[in-house]
């Protein structure tokens, strides 16, 4: 938080700061721990569901009383990775209709109702998802309401062009913005 503030401070134009969430506690996954392939216990609008919105509303009423805002914030980092993560990393693994479900019965209305204007982004995410997981998430009206914008990881770029899937997105969703959202260079050996 003190070098948020220092980064607010030194800015000349206002900073637009977006969290992602790794893993919820141990007790709502499946497999009982923070590392390892595992999802969020139940399905959407059950005690699970509706207690890991309410953290990421906990979460963003304990920076506001620090004096930070975050403009955005992402249903979940990496959902697919959860799938075929290392055993020691945390990650609450996704599909695209669970993610459908857990925007519209829960974390959607736990924003709209919070005193928070951050905006919601889904995927976050490789590329490669899409146009596929907007179309399950963005193809519901409810969950379609809640989302301000798609954010995208570029790691598996080489494998899809973009008019197969950023253009083929914008053009099916055009009012949802994409964000990359995470890169880096060095990840691959080749």
């Amino acid at each position: 938080i003190p070098l948020l503030h220092r980064a607010l401070a030194m800015s000349k134009r206002p900073l637009l700061l977006f969290a992602s969430p790794w893993t919820a506690p141990a007790w709502m996954r499946s497999n009982g721990d923070v590392r390892g392939k595992g999802t969020l216990k139940g399905h959407a609008g059950d005690k699970y569901h509706k207690t890991w919105a309410n953290y990421f509303i906990k979460f963003l009423d304990e920076y506001a009383k620090r004096n930070v805002t975050f403009w955005a914030v992402t249903a979940q980092n990496e959902p697919l990775a959860g799938l075929f993560t290392p055993p020691q990393a945390p990650t609450i693994a996704f599909t695209a209709a669970q993610q459908r479900d857990f925007i519209a019965q829960d974390l959607g209305p736990a924003l709209a109702r919070s005193p928070h204007r951050t905006q919601l982004l889904m995927l976050d995410d490789q590329r490669i998802h899409l146009p596929h997981w907007a179309k399950v998430v963005l193809g519901n009206a409810t969950a379609a309401r809640y989302v301000a914008g798609l954010a995208v990881h570029w790691y598996l770029d080489a494998i899809v062009p973009p008019g197969c899937s950023l253009e083929a997105t914008h053009k099916l969703f055009p009012d949802h913005f994409l964000l990359y959202t995470e890169a880096c260079t060095g990840f691959f050996m080749f």
